[in-house]
């Protein structure tokens, strides 16, 4: 067998595509380069011809050795027959246990004991010869809107969490700003509020701002804790100078200075923490140290990593070779060192599951709706901490699309599909863990990632695609929804497989509609009626523009500012825009009984929510900006500096929400639509 065979056969077993249809309808081949640069990725040392064909042959022999699958997927709670050869021994050891739970010799009509939902292992045959078979035992789907509420049909807000701001935020919004959110709009009758990803930045990471650029997934960003509300400490007098020493109490001006805030605030939480130490309530101090034994080795190794960061810097690849490939555990360093990065995230814990007690306890049915990151930036605390799972020398990133027609290379790292089954899905199940408990709905960013990857390697080589095990994680996406009572959105825009969406929606996960992509072939934006019932449905994201800014065209103007289109292109895109508004404009409204002018915005606005709410889309999301009237998008991508992204602060403070004439319309306009949640309060508000 030539090498270029073996090649082709070693990249096919691995999972990567040979090639794949772009935006165009073309069929774009896999390069040699590209293949090579993938396998590498997946742990593979292929430097010459010789070291490709032998890591094939340890490939067949592994799998010419086996007699039995290494993974299956059953239904929890349900019996399955599974093939066994007469006689042989077997065992299953139950997920968490240390001892079988069940053993036995095989007959003719084996079939596996009905296991709760989690991920056991099967032994079979003698001990020199015994396989082990990993088994993912999965409900048939993740929880429903009728299974957790009762109900079918529901609408909530969306807005950007480090743009609210009240009397009391220094700087940045903080999570009791999104506890007062939610008593705010949950009276109204949303059944949630959705927020951008509070994924942990990185206690040393100055730079990244964007909420999509975490550092780690599974722990959360401190910069959004507010200092006045610790455990323990509201009744500290040297804590309570140390909050009036600081001032900058308040939020001013439209723009955010991060650098600022995250100077400020670490400075603020340092002292803080000293006073804990010294000061701080018992009962505070005891739930702190159950929460670090609760959390285990998993916040050990985040600790050490936030604490050699503060020594080495943020991205660990530039570390001192010894520093990068020092004990993971967190043996290495100092517990003294680990322990402040600890309390930033029990503090940061217990003020996001008070955000979350608060909504539902104010008539929510579903509560915080949290965002879950495409994956860690490369370099941050996620790589450093799983480094067995994650895919090495590449990002990942995605092909020409409708949504970015020069494609994506977004610098963050991704699981290597072999590697991260080679661990029963441990990390990422943590991640979906600690994500969903604070939540009652939670959106999957970029879910056509767990069907294939799109891989762009850092020698050069081009982009290709990677298959991921897509049937089995999401088997593990509903397990872990299954246990937190979570609701499930996979955003699923851009160049989607035959068969994705209905594979996604077998197993309960809901698809995720913006109307701004959703046209018919004369361009036209489809009417919500036309769209996915088991879905959730808005306008528009914080990638695209605001209802406002599409009305205005204020997207178009930023690409000709930027030299992405001349003035003829701008003129052509506002001349179809207008086409898109005025088919829009058509939509009949419910919201003003006819007293706005056609064509104005605010009947555009009363045309699109008022659709949208009657539809039979299962969620319909509100954004706050399109409530408000804000013209400028939250992020342009393509841009960074150019762009205000994730900046703008929001126009008002969380104080006035209750009372704001424009929110309270759009939850009538909701509440007409038959989607207000019991016991909401907009009757008589906006008589």
């Amino acid at each position: 067998m030539t090498a270029d065979h073996a090649l082709n056969e070693l990249a096919t077993l691995f999972g990567i595509l040979p090639e794949f249809v772009d935006l165009g309808g073309r069929q774009q081949l896999t390069a040699k380069e590209t293949k090579l640069a993938l396998l590498r990725a997946n742990g593979l040392q292929l430097d010459n011809d010789a070291m490709i064909q032998s890591a094939l042959k340890d490939i067949r022999q592994s799998r010419a050795a086996r007699n039995h699958p290494i993974e299956i997927i059953v239904v929890a709670g349900e019996r399955m027959r599974f093939p066994l050869p007469e006689n042989v021994e077997w065992s299953l050891r139950l997920e968490g246990a240390q001892e079988s739970a069940f053993e036995g010799r095989a007959g003719a009509d084996f079939q596996l004991p009905s296991l709760a939902s989690g991920i056991h292992t099967l032994f079979v045959g003698p001990d020199k010869a015994r396989e082990q078979i990993r088994v993912i035992a999965a409900p048939r789907g993740a929880p429903s809107l009728e299974t957790i509420t009762g109900q079918s049909r529901m609408w909530g807000l969306n807005t950007a969490l480090y743009g609210l701001h009240s009397n009391q935020t220094r700087g940045l919004g903080d999570f009791r700003d999104l506890a007062d959110t939610a008593i705010a709009v949950g009276g109204m009758g949303a059944a949630f509020l959705g927020i951008n990803p509070v994924h942990s930045i990185g206690w040393a990471e100055h730079d990244t701002i964007s909420p999509y650029s975490p550092s780690h997934r599974g722990f959360l960003n401190t910069a959004h804790i507010a200092a006045d509300q610790i455990p323990g400490m509201q009744h500290c007098a040297a804590a309570l100078a140390v909050l009036q020493n600081a001032g900058n109490v308040g939020s001013s001006g439209s723009v955010i200075d991060y650098q600022q805030h995250y100077r400020g605030h670490g400075n603020l939480l340092q002292e803080l923490y000293k006073h804990f130490e010294d000061k701080a309530e018992a009962s505070a101090k005891a739930d702190f140290e159950l929460f670090c034994q609760q959390q285990g080795s998993a916040l050990d190794r985040f600790a050490c990593f936030e604490a050699l960061s503060e020594v080495h810097g943020a991205d660990w690849r530039d570390w001192p070779l010894e520093i990068q490939k020092a004990d993971r555990s967190g043996a290495g360093v100092p517990e003294i060192a680990k322990r402040f990065h600890k309390w930033l995230q029990w503090i940061a814990v217990s003020q996001l599951s008070q955000a979350q007690d608060a909504s539902s306890n104010n008539g929510m049915a579903l509560g915080l709706y949290l965002d879950l990151a495409v994956g860690p930036r490369r370099g941050a605390a996620e790589t450093w901490c799983e480094t067995d799972t994650v895919a090495d020398g590449v990002s990942i990133g995605a092909p020409p699309d409708f949504l970015s027609p020069a494609g994506q290379k977004w610098d963050l790292a991704g699981f290597a599909p072999r590697k991260l089954a080679d661990t029963g899905y441990q990390a990422l199940r943590d991640i979906l863990a600690q994500t969903m408990r604070h939540c009652g709905v939670l959106r999957i960013d970029h879910v056509l990632g767990m069907n294939r990857s799109y891989w762009i390697p850092d020698d050069g080589s081009p982009g290709g695609y990677i298959k991921q095990p897509f049937e089995s994680l999401l088997a593990v996406v509903a397990i872990e929804a299954e246990r937190a009572e979570t609701v499930v959105i996979g955003e699923d825009l851009g160049l989607v497989p035959d068969g994705f969406r209905e594979a996604m929606r077998a197993r309960g996960l809901y698809s995720y509609s913006v109307l701004q992509y959703e046209k018919n072939q004369d361009g036209q934006i489809n009417r919500p009626d036309k769209l996915r019932p088991s879905s959730l449905a808005c306008f528009g994201t914080h990638d695209t523009p605001t209802l406002k800014g599409y009305f205005e065209g204020r997207d178009i103007d930023w690409w000709q500012k930027l030299d992405w289109i001349d003035a003829d292109g701008a003129s052509d895109a506002k001349s179809q825009r207008q086409k898109e508004i005025a088919g829009l404009c058509d939509w009949e409204s419910t919201s003003d009984g006819g007293t706005l002018d056609e064509g104005s915005f605010d009947h555009l606005n009363g045309c699109v929510h008022s659709a949208l709410a009657s539809s039979h889309i299962a969620m319909i999301s509100v954004q706050l900006d399109d409530v408000l009237g804000e013209a400028e998008a939250q992020n342009l991508p393509g841009t960074i500096d150019e762009h205000p992204n994730w900046r703008r602060r929001c126009k008002i403070p969380v104080e006035t929400l209750k009372t704001d004439d424009r929110l309270l319309r759009t939850a009538k306009l909701m509440k007409d639509g038959a989607r207000s949640a019991p016991g909401e309060q907009t009757e008589g508000e906006c008589q």
